[in-house]
């Protein structure tokens, strides 16, 4: 296990716009270094934001309508000539597969994680 990261304050924490996102859509991402998808979310920003995400142990058609956790403000990320404009957050199993985090009832796209 890891040992804990040094302690953050509440404002630090506060910074971060993390939402629960709706997948859209799914698509290939052959030039990503390490095997991606191009994912599609609707976090109720008004628009798709897109995110290069390394979970292709999912089916693609299993991601699309599933619900996400996303931080939607570190900032736009070239990777491989793409830009990836929020992070999906996951965890990796035992078995060292990205489980991709989402609420276990139904939530509204857009509402904030806090």
């Amino acid at each position: 296990m890891s040992p804990l990261k040094p302690q953050a304050s509440y404002d630090d924490f506060a910074r971060l716009d993390i939402r629960i996102g709706k997948v859209l859509e799914v698509q290939p991402f052959p030039r990503a270094r390490n095997p991606s998808y191009k994912v599609g979310v609707d976090v109720g920003a008004g628009r798709i934001m897109w995110s290069s995400a390394q979970i292709t142990n999912y089916e693609a058609a299993a991601l699309v309508g599933s619900l996400v956790v996303c931080v939607c403000n570190l900032g736009p990320k070239n990777i491989a000539g793409f830009t990836s404009e929020l992070l999906i957050l996951g965890a990796k199993s035992a078995g060292g597969q990205v489980i991709v985090l989402g609420p276990r009832s139904e939530v509204a796209v857009g509402e904030p994680i806090y």
